[in-house]
């Protein structure tokens, strides 16, 4: 909800967004005839940096454009048709607010092709060590997932799926991706990952004697890049990072494209200090505001882009629990009523509001200029837009916030009644921290292991 308020004026964009675009693949070279005249290529000694030695200067036999890679593949046999790619390109579109330009759908149609094969071999590999996914299994959680976007009647998202020009079916078979890498990470990676308790006991140390800090629950796109090809994961980062903007859905493009393991909670990292991110992402994280976006960052192996869910203090309350009693107070214009008589009767109406002493007086006094009152004393500070929630969180009870709205809606103001502060969260449990290590842990280890599926895979596009 956009608000404007009337004697001061508060900026912000509420941007949970999150669209993208993502990496795009190898191109394959043809061989073709040299040209006459074609020029020397430079020679190169492999180095850290170059390890394969690439001359700067090189002469390509044929055509390649990296972006018109062919749409469909054959992963271990398993057949991936342009109908799946199509269906999924359209789960992924539809959660954005923005057109998706045609060069864009280009290189999200890449990706796209790029995260079906990821999904085929982690079906595969669970399938190959007895971990297949149950059918009931994924039937189950499709239905919760349509009981909580279409409550008492899931079956609408079949129709919503098809409208959209997707399908159930690939949406299950994304399901079960999911959960066969889920079934792989706990047969193959968790039973290796240990964390002793002297780990935790520091990390729970060094919480309380950073108590008070500022702490950050943050979404993340990781895209992984090697010197060879951050040119163009750079590129397609920013790419991303313009869909964003333009209004995409975080949840859905993180889901969609991140690399972390955090991909399927919709890239949510949970809490975080900035000692425990990379020193870039630190630095980046330390100047954002709640429902801003920056990217793409430059950390150790890619490329990430962040959104700040929101921020709080280590071991300290956190205002957005608190539980709120407030009473809109509204004043509604007549059909067709001039500017001068509206700006009229809006000073008739703050002028009221600047004489109240308490929430009694706004029940008294209401009538008299026309106006109505609500009351909701179970208002969550969180659950208030962001323009409004700063403002009503500094105020003392029975002030009110300046009226905000316009000829259209009315014009209103929140009056604090009463306030209820969440108790001390107090530090985490050690169980909690442990999890956190652990998971760490595994997401490096996860991505080491679907790189080895990737390089034993055979592949073939068609």
């Amino acid at each position: 909800m956009n608000v404007t308020l009337f004697s001061k004026t508060i900026l912000s964009k509420n941007v949970f967004a999150k669209a993208g675009t993502a990496l795009a693949a190898a191109s394959l070279i043809g061989l073709a005839v040299m040209p006459a005249a074609a020029p020397a290529q430079t020679v190169a000694v492999p180095t850290a940096d170059n390890p394969f030695g690439l001359p700067e200067d090189i002469t390509l036999f044929g055509k390649a454009d990296p972006d018109r890679r062919t749409a469909t593949a054959v992963v271990n046999g398993y057949v991936i048709t342009g109908t799946d790619i199509d269906q999924r390109v359209a789960l992924v579109t539809a959660a954005s607010e923005a057109p998706v330009a045609e060069e864009e759908l280009l290189r999200l149609r890449v990706q796209v092709l790029r995260n079906l094969i990821d999904e085929t071999l982690k079906i595969q590999a669970a399938a190959a060590a007895e971990l297949a996914v149950k059918r009931e299994d994924v039937e189950k959680t499709y239905q919760q997932l349509a009981a909580q976007n279409f409550g008492a009647e899931p079956k609408k998202m079949d129709e919503y799926l098809t409208t959209i020009g997707s399908s159930p079916a690939s949406l299950k078979r994304q399901i079960e991706g999911e959960v066969a890498w889920e079934n792989l990470l706990r047969r193959n990676i968790m039973p290796l990952v240990n964390v002793s308790a002297e780990e935790v006991n520091d990390v729970l140390t060094r919480l309380e004697a950073s108590r008070g800090t500022d702490e950050y629950r943050l979404g993340e796109i990781f895209l992984s890049s090697t010197s060879e090809n951050r040119a163009t994961v750079l590129a397609n980062a920013q790419s991303i990072m313009q869909q964003l903007q333009a209004g995409g859905s975080f949840v859905a493009y993180a889901r969609q494209y991140s690399e972390a393991t955090t991909a399927v909670v919709g890239g949510d990292l949970g809490w975080v200090r900035l000692g425990q991110l990379p020193p870039q992402l630190a630095t980046v994280a330390r100047s954002m505001q709640t429902g801003q976006l920056n990217g793409p960052i430059d950390i150790p192996g890619g490329f990430s882009i962040l959104y700040l869910i929101n921020k709080r203090q280590v071991l300290g309350v956190d205002p957005n629990e608190s539980l709120l009693s407030l009473k809109q107070i509204s004043i509604a214009f007549e059909p067709g009523i001039t500017q001068a008589a509206a700006e009229a009767k809006v000073a008739q109406f703050g002028a009221f509001v600047d004489g109240l002493r308490s929430c009694a007086d706004a029940d008294a006094g209401a009538s008299a200029i026309g106006a109505s009152v609500v009351t909701n004393d179970q208002i969550k500070a969180g659950g208030l837009p962001e323009q409004l929630r700063g403002i009503i969180l500094n105020l003392q009870i029975g002030q009110a916030t300046p009226p905000f709205g316009g000829v259209q809606e009315g014009v209103r103001v929140l009056m604090l009644c009463g306030r209820d502060d969440p108790q001390d969260v107090g530090a985490p449990t050690f169980a909690a921290v442990m999890d956190q290590i652990e998971e760490e842990r595994v997401n490096k280890r996860a991505q080491r292991y679907l790189r080895d599926l990737r390089n034993d895979a055979y592949i073939e596009y068609n």
